[in-house]
């Protein structure tokens, strides 16, 4: 071996959990990422075991996190900064990145054994056969947790049907929450705005008063359609009562509005309240959609397909609720 290995910690320090929180809220986020490669954890020798990652920063940490007594190698794809699940879908965690790897860091130089663990997320990426016959290492695919590393040794290279089972709980759905309230949110700000001087229209005339007296009413209706989607759907997603999750935040916007409605927050007469119920239920449902990509519950061919209903029909609502409430405010 004509390279140092870098040794990292399996405690991750105060920089680094600062930054797992900025990445949560979608704070640097393409760009949280570590150089691939191949690492060290602990005093790692010729029979250590040999752990697959991805670049994305917050794989990495939680993989070493959970190697804590261990002595172990990491050798990290370069998967573009995104983590094991993605970048297997999209071919970076793959099959040639992973034979590439193995060949240029020399791996069967610094073990003496023929093993390689792959995490269960990145299978669908990487060709068994393939690095067996281009490395000659035979692949593990390991549990989908890290956490559960260690068992999956102690019972000689598998994974009970727990280990195998994603699960995708309260917990894993809030954590997502701030990216997907932050992903939009400088298009949201401007519709926001638009709407709170557009308020400020009445009989064709513009008045700072009637925006300040009415501007009121498109705010709060805006800022809870929007919370409707990006947090309170994928918070209660298996318990809302349809498939689709744009249905799911449709619904979810419906329920908020009908709350509004009732604390007089829709408007002074029937229009203004049905356009607010079309609004609202338009954005509930187009931010609720975008959590398909970050959910266990999905698939890609379902979620085309989903879309191919789902955008006409948001976009007929948006617009019908939107022009009935702008003929209010010129009426």
């Amino acid at each position: 071996m004509d390279f140092k290995v870098p040794v990292v910690s399996t405690v991750l320090e105060f920089k680094d959990i600062i930054g797992a929180i900025k990445t949560r809220w979608s704070i640097n986020r393409n760009n949280y990422k570590v150089n691939p490669g191949l690492y060290a954890v602990g005093m790692p020798d010729k029979t250590s075991e040999i752990f697959v990652s991805a670049n994305y920063k917050l794989s990495f940490d939680h993989l070493r996190r959970n190697l804590n007594k261990f002595n172990a190698w990491v050798l990290v794809l370069d998967t573009k900064g995104i983590n094991v699940w993605c970048a297997a879908g999209k071919g970076t965690f793959g099959t040639n990145e992973l034979i590439s790897k193995i060949k240029n860091f020399s791996i069967s130089d610094i073990v003496e054994h023929k093993r390689i663990i792959v995490p269960q997320l990145g299978a669908v990426g990487v060709s068994a056969h393939e690095v067996k016959k281009e490395t000659g290492f035979n692949v593990k695919y390991g549990p989908v947790r890290a956490s559960d590393i260690k068992v999956f040794l102690e019972n000689k290279y598998r994974s009970d049907e727990k280990m195998r089972t994603v699960n995708f709980g309260f917990t894993d759905r809030l954590k997502l929450t701030p990216v997907e309230m932050v992903g939009h949110f400088k298009y949201f700000l401007l519709v926001l705005a638009s709407f709170f001087i557009l308020s400020g229209f009445k009989n064709a005339s513009f008045s700072v008063d009637n925006t300040w007296n009415y501007g009121i009413f498109p705010v709060i209706n805006l800022i809870v359609s929007y919370i409707a989607g990006t947090v309170i759907t994928p918070v209660l997603l298996p318990w809302i009562p349809v498939r689709n999750f744009s249905f799911k935040g449709l619904l979810i916007g419906a329920i908020l509005t009908f709350t509004l409605f009732f604390l007089n927050l829709t408007g002074n007469n029937v229009p203004e309240t049905i356009s607010w119920f079309l609004i609202n239920m338009a954005i509930a449902s187009f931010t609720a959609m975008n959590f398909t990509g970050s959910s266990t519950f999905t698939s890609l061919s379902g979620v085309k397909k989903e879309m191919k209903v789902a955008v006409p029909l948001q976009i007929i609502m948006l617009s019908v609720g939107f022009i009935m409430w702008l003929t209010i405010r010129f009426i």
